[in-house]
């Protein structure tokens, strides 16, 4: 049994939004850290030095006595 269905479609159209970009000369703001962050990280930590952060957890109380 061959299935002779043919699946057509458009190609995109427009143009896609660039991504943010940030300085290129940042570094880590831990002290001792000479890491170079990427343009596009949004944050002020390399990923070694970043505080833990804890996803939301619906109906849980998570603490943070680690």
């Amino acid at each position: 049994m061959a299935d002779n269905t043919v699946v057509k479609g458009r190609r995109l159209s427009g143009s896609a939004r660039a991504p943010k970009t940030y300085s290129t000369t940042r570094r880590c703001a831990h002290e001792g850290c000479e890491t170079t962050l990427s343009r596009y990280n949004r944050r002020e930590y390399c990923f070694a030095h970043a505080p833990t952060k804890y996803p939301r957890l619906r109906g849980r109380v998570v603490s943070d006595d680690s």
